[in-house]
């Protein structure tokens, strides 16, 4: 399996009284799957994995496997402070029928490189699933170094690296990387134009959980070479990406979707709180025109 492309990292939606919206949930995939969408992670950071109880995780990933129906790679999230637990949660990922395990550096603890290659080849040697590196230091508090990625690309069940630092040396750092076997996946949506140019192979996004075909139109220009075309679509949904950072993620892109009908406007888990008021004329006025900029880049996909 090789990733590439427009990937997803999913919210999840919940109802008014805290509780998994399935409903929304399964629509919103659907949404994914008709906006062109490649790949799908589920129980990412942006989907509160740390909020969510093991019933629920397991509930949302059958639920998104079953409706994805093999149409595109599902990637589970399984990264877990301790090794044993995240070989644990990556089993039942598979035993759910997750195509890959999205595994980040263990959070809180940090570890040194040496203990990340450690962790990482017992994750790929026991989780039964292919494992997806995800470095993303400011939610981690640790920072995996293009060396230690280089270590681990050739293990066999090693298929790519979710990349969040966005710096254009670490980025072409790890571009020397690439094969085959190895993706190269950015994690920053502002950045994501400039490294797919440069060689990327896709975007794990979290706007395009709010503007599926917008994403992909991205990923297809710039993974075409497409340097002016690629600038000026970056252009018309830099809003929204800006918009998408305002607060700790994903309160604002929850905030989004709670407009376009995917969940309640206050189904957010604490310690995370509703999008602050002083955002939310911003949020009506970009969630107002994601029609319209969904039609468009549906019509550039279709052409």
């Amino acid at each position: 399996m090789h990733l590439s492309g427009s990937i997803t990292a999913l919210a999840t939606p919940f109802t008014a009284a805290g509780d998994l919206d399935i409903d929304a949930w399964l629509r919103l995939v659907d949404a994914q799957l008709a906006g062109g969408t490649q790949a799908l992670v589920v129980a990412g950071s942006t989907g509160e994995a740390a909020a969510l109880t093991p019933r629920e995780y397991e509930t949302l990933l059958r639920a998104a496997v079953g409706r994805v129906a093999g149409r595109v790679p599902v990637a589970a999230g399984t990264g877990q402070s301790g090794t044993a637990h995240t070989i644990e949660r990556t089993r039942l990922a598979a035993a759910c029928g997750a195509d890959a395990a999205l595994v980040v550096t263990p959070p809180y603890v940090r570890p040194t490189q040496a203990g990340l290659l450690a962790h990482y080849r017992a994750v790929a040697d026991d989780g039964a699933l292919p494992v997806i590196l995800y470095n993303v230091p400011p939610r981690t508090g640790c920072d995996m170094q293009p060396g230690t990625v280089a270590a681990l690309a050739n293990h066999d069940a090693i298929i790519g690296i979710k990349e969040a630092v966005a710096d254009e040396a670490r980025m072409q750092a790890l571009l020397e990387l690439a094969g085959p076997g190895f993706a190269i996946l950015g994690g920053d949506d502002a950045t994501a134009g400039r490294a797919m140019l440069a060689g990327a192979d896709g975007l794990v996004s979290v706007a395009s959980n709010a503007a599926p075909a917008a994403f992909r139109r991205l990923c297809d220009l710039a993974r075409g070479g497409d340097v002016d075309g690629c600038a000026a679509h970056a252009a018309a949904i830099s809003a929204l990406v800006e918009f998408c950072g305002v607060e700790s993620n994903p309160i604002p892109v929850k905030a989004l979707l709670a407009r376009l009908g995917f969940g309640h406007v206050d189904g957010i888990r604490l310690p995370l709180l509703p999008l602050s008021a002083q955002h939310a004329g911003t949020a009506d006025r970009i969630a107002g025109g994601i029609a319209a900029l969904e039609q468009t880049c549906r019509d550039a996909l279709a052409a």
